[in-house]
């Protein structure tokens, strides 16, 4: 390779991983939107938390198509379409809070979503094409923990940018800040989000990348007959519906002074925040564990890192405060203890993260104070590494043709992050905000059963795969469609 070459492919990683970055954070930060829309547009829970649906709603619509868009402009132009679609929903939001409707709101996040998709789509498969086959798999992880990152910090820009100062008082008086945030406060964020992406499609159209050649596709029904495959899809569907009605409740649930112990609506938010974190340290606790380094004090060594970068985490994030960050570092350690139990078998990971998030979910809803407030934020930990382990157990022993058309399917599951989070809604308006996670309860529990019994291979299935090749597939960090850590995610 010429060094005109590598330096292209070194300026294309680094307007890919901005990409990776950008809808990575634009994920995060319209699921962490609900509680402040709710309050801007004078909303129930069950119409706040549409802003999810209306997001998550171009999954079931626009993934398999996506891949026919790709196909027929390409890689790049795929990826500068999408960019373009964020700028333009960045800019619509100025007419929705303009006008004040939420309806006009909910339009321009369908528009942002498209994008995103799209992104999503076309994004993961052209990191592998900048630079060696061999180092692809380091790429991924380099743009991975970059998306995670974005989720942390998206809802510090919610406290930074759209939480006014007046909002700077305890839950006992919230009935005083009904009105504290208005519709106008939501917008600059948005103009932020579209300018920045703008500038990003114009230069990704102006610099030279390579192209890519496109495989043909397989026959679409000859993928139906892969149960497994079903089951996994439904987990995906599961575990994103799961995981962004977490998301979005926890906000309003760590606020009320009979449930989080009344801490302010700024601090809410740094704990959402935490909780998109926990994905991001469960990952590279991952990355370390899959890695092919064989000094075993080296990986500790890097074990010891993410565990410090934890506690920074923890400490930076709560305000600064010592003995909040040594809690998140206790649940970081619980995590990685928790990993190696399980380490070298997806089934057993998944199965005991998937207990594990239903159990926090029980001790939160069962408790009050701190303790809730923490074991609601700790299944972010959990989460961290269900959607890898599930996709690479739902495509096992399928044909490549197959994997693609299966992963079509699969990325269409996500919209369970639009029908879940307003399920969520609908009995926390009826009933109470506690009983809303019985939902991502069962959710769980139905993705512990993929993981102890659904995601067998019936021999029937196909010889390429065995039962035992299933039980044996090793635990992965992730490099398919996940939304909420925004691979495509």
């Amino acid at each position: 390779m010429s060094n005109q070459d590598n330096n292209t492919m070194k300026v294309g990683m680094i307007f890919i991983s901005m990409i990776f970055f950008i809808f990575g954070f634009v994920t995060t930060f319209i699921i962490t939107l609900s509680e402040p829309v709710m309050e801007a547009f004078n909303l129930t829970y069950t119409q706040a938390f549409l802003v999810n649906s209306a997001f998550f709603i171009s999954y079931a619509f626009f993934s398999i198509p996506a891949g026919t868009v790709i196909k027929k402009i390409g890689y790049k132009n795929a990826i500068v379409l999408g960019l373009s679609l964020i700028a333009v929903a960045g800019f619509l939001f100025f007419p929705a809070i303009g006008v004040e409707s939420y309806t006009f709101f909910l339009g321009a996040i369908v528009v942002l979503s498209l994008g995103v998709v799209l992104l999503q789509t076309a994004a993961n498969p052209y990191v592998t094409e900048l630079g060696p086959a061999e180092t692809a798999s380091g790429r991924l992880n380099l743009t991975q923990s970059l998306n995670s990152i974005a989720t942390w910090l998206a809802p510090l820009l919610i406290v930074a940018l759209i939480i006014p100062a007046a909002a700077a008082v305890e839950a006992d008086v919230l009935d005083d800040i009904a009105s504290a945030v208005t519709p106008g406060d939501l917008l600059l964020p948005f103009l932020i989000i579209g300018a920045v992406t703008l500038i990003i499609a114009i230069a990704v159209a102006l610099i030279k990348l390579p192209s890519m050649s496109q495989e043909g596709l397989g026959n679409f029904s000859s993928t139906f007959k892969y149960r497994h495959m079903l089951l996994g899809a439904l987990g995906i569907f599961c575990y994103v519906g799961a995981e962004v009605g977490v998301g979005t409740a926890i906000a309003s649930y760590v606020v009320r002074p009979d449930l989080g112990g009344g801490i302010s609506r700024e601090m809410a938010f740094q704990f959402v925040a935490l909780y998109w974190a926990g994905a991001m340290i469960g990952r590279l606790f991952g990355a370390i564990s899959l890695s092919d380094i064989k000094n075993k004090q080296v990986k500790m060594l890097m074990v010891v890192g993410v565990l410090l970068w934890a506690f920074f985490v923890g400490f930076y994030t709560l305000d600064w405060s010592f003995s909040l960050g040594v809690v998140f570092f206790g649940f970081a350690v619980l995590n990685y203890i928790l990993m190696q139990l399980g380490s070298g078998n997806a089934n057993r990971v998944l199965a005991i993260f998937a207990g594990m998030a239903i159990l926090m979910s029980i001790i939160s809803v069962s408790t009050s104070g701190m303790v809730s407030v923490w074991t609601i934020v700790s299944i972010g930990l959990f989460n961290s590494v269900m959607f890898p382990n599930i996709f690479s157990l739902a495509v096992k022993g399928l044909d490549r043709s197959e994997v693609s058309l299966a992963s079509g399917i699969i990325n269409t599951l996500i919209v369970g992050g639009a029908v879940i989070p307003p399920l969520m809604g609908l009995i926390a308006d009826t009933v109470n905000i506690q009983a809303s996670f019985l939902v991502p309860i069962a959710c769980y529990a139905y993705i512990m059963f993929f993981a102890l019994v659904g995601s067998k291979i019936k021999p029937a299935e196909g010889a390429a795969a065995t039962i035992a090749d299933a039980e044996a597939a090793p635990p992965t960090t992730g490099t398919g469609a996940d939304p909420s850590h925004k691979e495509a995610e």
